[in-house]
């Protein structure tokens, strides 16, 4: 598949961004319920461990006849925030290039990985792959597209992240570029986490810096809505890139009763 049209690229990004949406309610609803987008199935629910070890929803995988999807969450409990401080680096082991990434995302995708991989060793190579990710579950969508498409049959995904972090070091941005070629970072500009870490990282009293470079490629937005929430949350980014398409959104919408994450159902 490709993916040449402007509007079609437009129409993808807006609806992952509702996919991302709905891994929060996946998250937040007890029976892990959310709303499947026709004509979409549910393949595999993905948990991961938390710093406390404890075990946690962090996105899905669903299937169609053509394709597949595989979405992460962002954060969404106190644990994952104190994830997400934990922004010394170690080697990323699941490619062959030298490089290092967040601590904390990796170990949080680290336990997530065998399921992820043994489910799409079990789905067609020739459906297409998308993998996206909104904050902490852009940063885990990274990883897993790198991962993917080094050790897996899959080896062209798509990635499209929502408010990303910096995610690794500058070798590991380089070899994200070489590895998913087909990746689009959306990020408002006014969003700090985008920011996140700094290009250069040091822990307090100690000698060692840890260094950050973003991963391509960037399709920038800007709102500013007067918060951090504001100008973080998915169902901002999605009200933003609902503007691009208008109609495609109302038709998404009314197709998939809850699906679309408007500002008043994600919070």
């Amino acid at each position: 598949m490709r993916m040449s049209k402007a509007d079609d690229l437009q129409q993808r990004t807006i609806f992952l961004a509702a996919i991302c949406g709905q891994t929060y309610a996946q998250f937040e609803n007890a029976d892990g319920s959310f709303v499947v987008p026709s004509p979409y199935t549910r393949l595999e629910t993905i948990e991961a461990r938390s710093i406390t070890n404890d075990w946690e929803r962090f996105g899905f995988i669903l299937d169609s006849d053509q394709e597949v999807i595989i979405a992460f969450r962002g954060t969404s409990t106190t644990t994952n925030w104190i994830a997400d401080l934990i922004a010394s680096q170690k080697k990323y082991k699941y490619i062959k290039e030298d490089c290092l990434t967040h601590r904390g995302f990796t170990d949080i995708y680290a336990s997530a990985r065998t399921r992820i991989i043994s489910t799409l060793a079990k789905v067609s190579r020739g459906k297409t792959l998308f993998i996206t990710g909104h904050s902490l579950g852009a940063a885990l969508a990274t990883l897993c597209a790198v991962d993917v498409a080094a050790n897996t049959g899959f080896r062209s995904p798509y990635l499209f992240t929502f408010g990303s972090p910096r995610v690794g070091d500058p070798a590991f941005a380089k070899a994200c570029a070489s590895y998913v070629p087909n990746s689009f970072r959306i990020a408002n500009l006014f969003d700090v986490v985008t920011h996140a870490p700094p290009t250069v990282y040091k822990l307090p009293k100690r000698s060692k810096s840890f260094y950050y470079s973003h991963v391509k490629n960037l399709s920038p937005r800007h709102f500013q809505l007067g918060s951090f929430g504001g100008n973080h949350v998915i169902s901002s980014y999605f009200n933003e890139l609902s503007k691009l398409q208008p109609e495609y959104t109302k038709m998404l919408s009314s197709a998939n009763p809850g699906f679309c994450p408007f500002p008043e159902r994600v919070l």
